[in-house]
């Protein structure tokens, strides 16, 4: 039950479902357009479930630190994964689009929902490699925006709350107190 609640809980958060979308196509244009002997194919697969996994763990753990700690890694993870897809780019010869290009402002007007419980609504990938690394690109700077965000929210939070240990040592003095009294 428990286990439930935590993860409805994650998958809410706008971040991992857009992870998860990137993740999925991530794996779609590897195989359409990546050399599968290139080192590419493992370290853009590994970025793109990492920035995943790294949300759902974070979210999933007692401490704010750590959790804050995990969306850092994965925010990391979608910066890495932003330069492969710059690289491909670059290395093929084709444009990087710019954020005010009207191909970018409607990639960027999606938005990540769950079709049903475990199926976003992942969008097409283009037929052609240049829009589909401009896609993918675009998806890891709204992650990584996304994730960005998260932080500064637990970081507020943590300021106000305090940590797990921290926590747990002022209910143990209160304890104290209250034995002693």
């Amino acid at each position: 039950m428990l286990g439930e609640i935590i993860m409805e809980g994650y998958k809410r958060l706008a971040s991992y479902i857009l992870a998860t979308v990137i993740n999925d196509l991530t794996i779609q244009f590897i195989d359409r357009w990546i050399d599968k002997k290139s080192r590419t194919v493992d370290q853009m697969t590994q970025a793109a479930r990492s920035g995943k996994q790294n949300i759902a763990e974070g979210y999933t753990v007692q401490s704010l630190e750590t959790y804050i700690r995990l969306v850092g890694v994965a925010e990391g993870s979608m910066k890495e994964l932003a330069c492969d897809y710059e690289d491909f780019l670059r290395q093929n010869n084709f444009q990087t689009w710019s954020k005010e290009d009207p191909r970018i402002r409607v990639f960027r007007d999606f938005r990540a929902v769950w079709k049903n419980p475990n199926t976003p609504n992942t969008p097409n990938l283009p037929k052609n490699p240049e829009e589909a690394a401009n896609l993918l690109l675009t998806f890891c700077q709204m992650e990584t925006y996304l994730l960005k965000k998260q932080i500064e929210a637990l970081e507020e939070k943590f300021v106000k709350e305090g940590g797990f240990r921290e926590n747990l040592f002022k209910k143990r003095m209160e304890e104290k107190i209250r034995r002693r009294d």
